[in-house]
């Protein structure tokens, strides 16, 4: 296939437009979207307005007059759209870590004659330290179990309080079956725990139809929501009261502007919050988030199939000969964001491909990930990728790269 069949491609793609939407950065092809989305033009242009205007003019005033002070809960009822949830049952806020918390307390709350917490241990790292760092505070209340992902069955019964799981595999892109799996737990009374940053903006999520007590997700991969974007914590309407917030910060208050000294939980999903909401992290979000609302996730993910499935069948057609072994799943159904592909000397590949402006990650040990963000990735981008992979495989350019240290790409 030549150049001019992939460029035809883009001229028919329903969402050629989105590109125009991004800062693309001159000689680079980006594949690392599902570790920090591209940033958006509105963006700038929104953030300009709130430090021109809104901060700089309307100082406080904002915080009532510009809806400063109801952001997490907007921005989180957008993101519900994006993952099968009502309004009022997800708040944009905090870090994903900080939520794993907050969503791991909770259920130790609601199943309170159980205290063991399970996962996997090919789960994302911050997902088990954040159990560990609740199993040194009450070890005598909390105890963690790590398995393998394929002996999860054997591990659900009435000692489990919660089972915290990655929906996407941070390393392989593998689609966990959260209807199958959610319904084994409860089947059970386990609560379940999903972590949807590899999920949500990529794939089609529908919580309240898998029946999901808890979900949680960051802001700066597929929703390009910026460097640090503050993450969503989604809670089943069916828990909310039950809850009392460990992480009881004032603007999870019923009324913070009252300054009791009693703490008293806000209704809803206004209690999960904590401290001062983020103001332009959040607006950041929202822009990325509005972008992945007018696109529609099913029109992404129908796009990301396609490249991720020409991604597959050029690397092996043109590159077999170079020892990349695909790890992601060959079943397009099964394949989230990003395609991986196993490399004995994968960190110097990647390195050396970034000197090529083909800007794909590294995961340890050996693992070279390339991100499919439709938005703004071509046809045309996986075409010229493929054959820069091989032409920088041919001279073994790789090789200058053997010795390098850094972990990023």
């Amino acid at each position: 296939m030549e150049k001019k069949y992939f460029i035809e491609m883009d001229k028919k793609d329903p969402l050629k437009e989105f590109r125009n939407h991004f800062f693309l950065p001159k000689n680079t092809i980006y594949f690392d979207g599902n570790s920090l989305g591209m940033a958006p033009k509105i963006t700038k242009k929104r953030m300009e307005h709130v430090i021109r205007k809104e901060w700089g003019q309307g100082l406080i005033r904002s915080w009532a007059d510009e809806e400063w002070g109801i952001s997490g809960q907007r921005i989180g009822n957008k993101i519900s759209k994006l993952i099968g949830a009502n309004d009022g049952e997800v708040i944009a806020a905090d870090s994903t870590s900080i939520n794993i918390y907050k969503a791991l307390t909770a259920t130790i709350q609601c199943n309170q004659n159980r205290n063991i917490i399970l996962s996997t241990n090919d789960n994302f790292p911050t997902d088990l330290y954040m159990m560990q760092g609740l199993q040194s505070f009450s070890p005598n209340e909390v105890k963690n179990k790590i398995v393998n992902k394929d002996e999860i069955d054997k591990y659900l019964d009435e000692r489990v309080a919660a089972l915290l799981l990655t929906e996407v595999d941070y390393k392989t892109g593998e689609i966990l079956s959260m209807s199958e799996i959610t319904k084994k737990a409860h089947d059970k009374g386990i609560l379940v725990i999903w972590d949807l940053s590899h999920s949500v903006g990529s794939i089609p999520v529908d919580l309240n139809k898998c029946a999901a007590d808890f979900a949680v997700g960051c802001g700066y991969k597929f929703l390009n929501g910026g460097p640090g974007a503050p993450a969503f914590l989604f809670v089943a309407k069916k828990h909310q009261e039950k809850i009392r917030p460990i992480l009881s910060g004032w603007m999870g208050h019923k009324n913070p502007f009252d300054f009791s000294i009693e703490y008293k939980p806000a209704d809803g999903i206004d209690r999960f919050l904590c401290g001062t909401p983020p103001l332009l992290g959040l607006i950041a979000l929202e822009c990325g988030v509005d972008l992945i609302l007018k696109a529609k996730v099913s029109r992404l993910r129908q796009k990301a199939v396609k490249l991720s499935s020409l991604f597959i069948e050029l690397m092996e057609s043109m590159c077999s000969e170079f020892d990349f072994k695909l790890v992601s799943p060959r079943d397009e159904n099964r394949r989230a964001g990003h395609v991986s592909f196993m490399h004995h000397s994968g960190f110097a590949v990647s390195r050396a491909l970034a000197s090529k402006g083909i800007v794909g990650d590294f995961r340890a040990p050996n693992i070279v990930r390339f991100g499919i963000a439709p938005m703004y990735t071509r046809f045309q981008d996986i075409f010229d990728a493929v054959n820069i992979i091989r032409e920088t495989m041919q001279s073994d350019l790789w090789k200058n790269h053997e010795n390098d240290i850094s972990p990023y790409t």
